[in-house]
C-alpha cells in the first residue's frame, strides 16, 4: 500500500474508479476507529478467524490488511471489539461449525454492546444462510459474500455509519480489483490469486455456485504483483485458483497457465513456486514439460481424484475415467521422478458400490499418493448430487473410508521414506510448536522436517539432511554448504 490515507479529503466525493474507491473508505473507517480509540482508551483490536481453502486463507490477509489500515490492531482473540468470520460451505458441517462459534460471538457482543461482528466468504453466497442469519442472528452487524470482498473498506465505513445488519450479497460479478492492503501470515511467502471462479460444476461441488465463473487476472497484473513481494523479501508463492489448469482462457488475449508459469519463472529473487488446484482434465503436456525443466517450480502436484471408478466419477461429473487419470498420474511421474503426488478422495457417494471402492483403492495403490484428503460424501442442498437416489447407509460409508484410508496410510508411508538419508533444501518456516528448540521446514515436495537451528534462520532456504522419517515428516540436522 503506498496510498498516504492521511492525505486523503473524506470530505470530498467518494472516488467511482477502484480501488481508489476503497482508499478513500479506508480513510473514513481510520476517522471511525481514531474516535472509537479515543473512546475505549486504548487501541481497537481485531480477529479475522479463516474457514476453508487456501483461497480463502489469502482473502483474509486481504481483510486484515484493510482492517490494519483502518486502525485496527490484530489479536487472535474473538472477544475482539470486530470479529471477522470467513467462511466455508463446501461441507455442511462446516456451516454448523459457523453457527456454533457466532453462539460464542454472541456472549462477547452482550457483554461489549460496541462490539462488530461482520460474516463473509462461500457460505454467505447461500440464500438460505441469509434467511436463518436475518432470523436467529441478529446481532450480525454485517454479511458480505465473495465476488465483492473488494468493497470491505466500504462496508466496514458502513457499519460504523448506518444501524442494522447491512447485508450485501452479488449473485456473481466479472469484476477483478487488487492492490488493496494485504496483511501477509508470512513475511517470506505469499499466496497470489491468479483467477477466481469455476466452471467445472462437479455434481456434488457447491463451489461454482458461491464463487461464480471463472474470471482470469491479466499476466501482467500477476507479474507485477510478484516482484512487488519480491522486492518486500518474499521468496516463495503460491498461485491460487479453483482450477489453475484452466487459467486464462477467458482472456483478451489467452494465456495458457504453463505459459504463465514460464513467465513467472523468470522473475529475479523468486526461489520457489507452488500452485493449486489442478484438474486432471486440464492438465497438458505442455504443463508437464514446463514442470520438468523448471529450477523454481515445487516438486509437489495436487491433482485431485475423488473417485478410482469411471462409473462414479461420470456421476461426478468429473469428464476423465479411472484409465485416463491413471495414465495422467503416471506420466507424471516418469517425466519428473521426484514429484510428490497428493490428492482429494471422497467416500460414499451415492450409488457407490463396495466394487467402486476397490476401484479407487487400485488407482491409490498404482500412483502411490504421498497423501491424500480423504472425505465422507457430504450432501450440499443446491447441488446435483443431493438429489440423487441410492444414497449410502452411514455403516457403509465407515466400512468403505476406513478401507480406503488405511490404503493411503500404506502408501503415503512408503512414499515418505524415500528420502530419508538425503541432503535436501528446506525453506525454513517457524519455530517448533511442540519443541521450542526445534524449526520446522518445507522441502520441496510440500513435507515438513523439524531441526535444531537458532530462529534467525526462520524464511531462509538451507540444507538438512532428513536423519529419521517420521511417516509424514523427518527429523534431521542443518548442514553447512
Amino acid at each position: 500500500m503506498n496510498t498516504n490515507l492521511e492525505k486523503i479529503d473524506t470530505t470530498a466525493q467518494a472516488p467511482v474508479t477502484e480501488p481508489e474507491r476503497q482508499y478513500y473508505f479506508m480513510a473514513r473507517a481510520r476517522e471511525h476507529v481514531k474516535a472509537l480509540e479515543e473512546r475505549l482508551g486504548r487501541k481497537p483490536l481485531c480477529c479475522v478467524t479463516t474457514f476453508g481453502c487456501q483461497m480463502n486463507a489469502r482473502d483474509s490477509e486481504k481483510l486484515a490488511g484493510i482492517l490494519k489500515a483502518a486502525g485496527y490492531e490484530m489479536t487472535q482473540e474473538e472477544n475482539a471489539d470486530f470479529v471477522i468470520f470467513n467462511t466455508c460451505t463446501v461441507r455442511d458441517n462446516a456451516n454448523q461449525r459457523v453457527y456454533g462459534r457466532l453462539g460464542v460471538l454472541n456472549g462477547y457482543k452482550k457483554k461489549n454492546p460496541g462490539m462488530k461482528i461482520a460474516l463473509c466468504g462461500c457460505m454467505m453466497q447461500e440464500p438460505s444462510v441469509i434467511e436463518k442469519l436475518k432470523k436467529s442472528y441478529g446481532f450480525v452487524d454485517l454479511i458480505f459474500g465473495t465476488h465483492n470482498i473488494y468493497k470491505f473498506a466500504e462496508l466496514l465505513t458502513a457499519s460504523f455509519e448506518r444501524e442494522g445488519m447491512i447485508i450485501d450479497i452479488w449473485k456473481d460479478t466479472d469484476r477483478i480489483v487488487e492492490d488493496l492492503p494485504v496483511e501477509r501470515k508470512y513475511s517470506f511467502k505469499s499466496g497470489i490469486n491468479i483467477m477466481f471462479g469455476c466452471n467445472n460444476f462437479c455434481s456434488y461441488c457447491i463451489v461454482p455456485y458461491v464463487r461464480g465463473r471463472e474470471r482470469s487476472r491479466n499476466p501482467e497484473d500477476i507479474i507485477r504483483e510478484i516482484e512487488g513481494l519480491v522486492s518486500d523479501g518474499v521468496t516463495e508463492v503460491m498461485l491460487l485458483g479453483q482450477n489453475v489448469n484452466s487459467y486464462g482462457k477467458n482472456l483478451e488475449n489467452p494465456v495458457t497457465f504453463a505459459q504463465l508459469l514460464t513467465q513467472v519463472e523468470k522473475i529475479e529473487g523468486l526461489q520457489r513456486i507452488r500452485f493449486m488446484t489442478s484438474h486432471p482434465k486440464d492438465l497438458s503436456p505442455e504443463l508437464i514439460q514446463v514442470m520438468k525443466e523448471s529450477k523454481k517450480i515445487c516438486r509437489h502436484l495436487h491433482l485431485p481424484l475423488q473417485s478410482g471408478s469411471t462409473r462414479i466419477l461420470k456421476a461426478m461429473n468429473r469428464r476423465y475415467t479411472k484409465e485416463q487419470y491413471l495414465e495422467l498420474a503416471l506420466r507424471i511421474k516418469r517425466e519428473i521422478p521426484d514429484i510428490s503426488i497428493t490428492t482429494d478422495i471422497i467416500v460414499g457417494f451415492p450409488g457407490e458400490t463396495f466394487e467402486d471402492v476397490e476401484e479407487t483403492i487400485d488407482v491409490i495403490r498404482k500412483v502411490k499418493f504421498d497423501n491424500a484428503f480423504t472425505f465422507i460424501y457430504s450432501k450440499r442442498t443446491g447441488t446435483p448430487a443431493a438429489s440423487m437416489e441410492n444414497q449410502v447407509p452411514e455403516s457403509q460409508v465407515k466400512e468403505a473410508f476406513d478401507r480406503v484410508l488405511k490404503a493411503v496410510q500404506d502408501t503415503a508411508k512408503e512414499q515418505a521414506g524415500r528420502f530419508q538419508g538425503q541432503i535436501m533444501e528446506v525453506l525454513v518456516e517457524e519455530r517448533n510448536e511442540n519443541d521450542p528448540r526445534l524449526l520446522t521446514g518445507r522441502l520441496s515436495n510440500n513435507m515438513l522436517v523439524h531441526f535444531p537451528e537458532d530462529i534467525s534462520l526462520i524464511g531462509k532456504l538451507v540444507r538438512v539432511s532428513l536423519d529419521v522419517c517420521h511417516g509424514f515428516y523427518y527429523t534431521g540436522r542443518m548442514v553447512e554448504e
